[in-house]
């Protein structure tokens, strides 16, 4: 009878525009300050091993179309001279040209950085070469989904769970929502805005993030082939046609799935502990915080590989009657242990945790004190 006391179904299930403000709100701030994060993870797991770059020159459907190997495209790397032949990873188009027998013929060649191939070395190495903002490609294409996904994710979520609640046969009432019902609920949340808003949109962001144009130089400004969000999506449909803005939908919608089922469930029984041991109804903005991120921990370190597949998937480019290097999740995983190793498996997965764990926790701050002043002012 306790528990009955307590007022915690009214906050569990909020007026739809309450979600989809404070849902925007934490969406936008979060991706305004992690976006960088998500760039560096991305060029990270479009590396190839040194073993596996003369296959991918020769064969490899993750070159855009119409370009030969020597031209400048923005979608390959300027080739550099490689000071330090031994680290044994490139990054996609590079090629070694011993020092002696570079011409310096090459259009507006970038400088050439030396750096470690880790997070802070990636992201010394775009700045460098592509200028500070070009941590941000992709930007617009998050910016375009990240309300609809966050409204999608929060609404289906409460809906997921009271539908689950009702056909378990066992209302609230006053009483917590169950750990299976947050889990199934969070996993039939992400699937479904996986399908809506995700993948489409990361297929855009990942064209864009991909391109290695230098945001200062406007010659290569010029050659870039994807400019802005519906651009690309336009260039997708037309070239590749409607199908392309789906790619990686499968490893997508699993990631998306797996990350909600484990974030919802791990928050609510964290949010659950800390609300009774302290007996109040509200979390304070930095207990959001805290809860928000570990929780948001946890489904990465088990999806990484559907990630790194789902990237690859969604960066090749189909030819029409030539079969992609990447068709399927069980043959993706395979091919790139077989020719990388399984550890490549897990590429990304420092700056995917730097940018899922702090965005995790932007996200869950701002919703819980979004949708608690606008609830308080009487807004909704």
């Amino acid at each position: 009878m306790s528990k009955q006391s307590v007022p915690v179904p009214p906050k569990k299930k909020k007026n739809p525009g309450l979600q989809l403000v404070a849902g925007g709100t934490a969406g936008l701030v979060e991706s305004s300050i992690c976006h960088p994060l998500d760039t560096i993870k991305t060029r990270m797991q479009l590396r190839r091993q040194q073993s596996t770059m003369q296959a991918v020159r020769a064969r490899s459907s993750l070159h855009e179309p119409g370009f030969s190997t020597r031209a400048m495209s923005s979608m390959a790397e300027p080739r550099l001279s490689v000071l330090h032949s031994g680290s044994g990873v490139h990054e996609p188009g590079i090629q070694r040209i011993p020092v002696g027998q570079q011409q310096g013929k090459l259009p507006t060649r970038a400088p050439i950085v030396t750096a470690s191939l880790g997070p802070i070395g990636t992201a010394r190495r775009i700045i460098q070469r592509e200028g500070f903002f070009s941590l941000y490609k992709g930007l617009s294409a998050v910016y375009t989904g990240i309300i609809p996904k966050m409204a999608v994710r929060f609404l289906t979520f409460e809906q997921y769970r009271e539908a689950l609640q009702t056909i378990a046969d066992s209302p609230t009432n006053g009483a917590e929502y169950s750990t299976p019902v947050n889990f199934t609920a969070g996993l039939a949340s992400g699937l479904t805005e996986a399908i809506v808003i995700v993948t489409p949109a990361e297929v855009c962001k990942i064209r864009m993030q991909s391109q290695f144009h230098s945001l200062m130089d406007p010659a290569q400004m010029a050659r870039r082939k994807y400019r802005n969000v519906f651009q690309t999506a336009f260039t997708l449909v037309r070239e590749e046609g409607f199908s392309a803005l789906y790619k990686g939908l499968v490893p997508t919608m699993l990631r998306q799935g797996c990350n909600q089922a484990v974030n919802f469930t791990m928050y609510n029984i964290f949010k659950k502990k800390v609300l009774e041991m302290q007996k109040k109804t509200d979390l304070d903005p930095y207990q959001s915080l805290v809860l928000g991120g570990v929780s948001g921990g946890f489904g990465p370190m088990a999806n990484n590989p559907l990630d790194v597949v789902k990237t690859r998937m969604q960066k090749q480019v189909v030819k029409p009657g030539v079969e992609p290097k990447y068709n399927g999740i069980v043959q993706s995983v395979t091919l790139i242990a077989k020719e990388e190793g399984t550890l490549s498996l897990w590429k990304g997965i420092t700056p995917r945790l730097m940018r899922i764990v702090p965005g995790q926790a932007i996200t869950f701050m701002v919703y819980e004190a979004v949708s608690s002043g606008l609830t308080k002012r009487g807004y909704f």
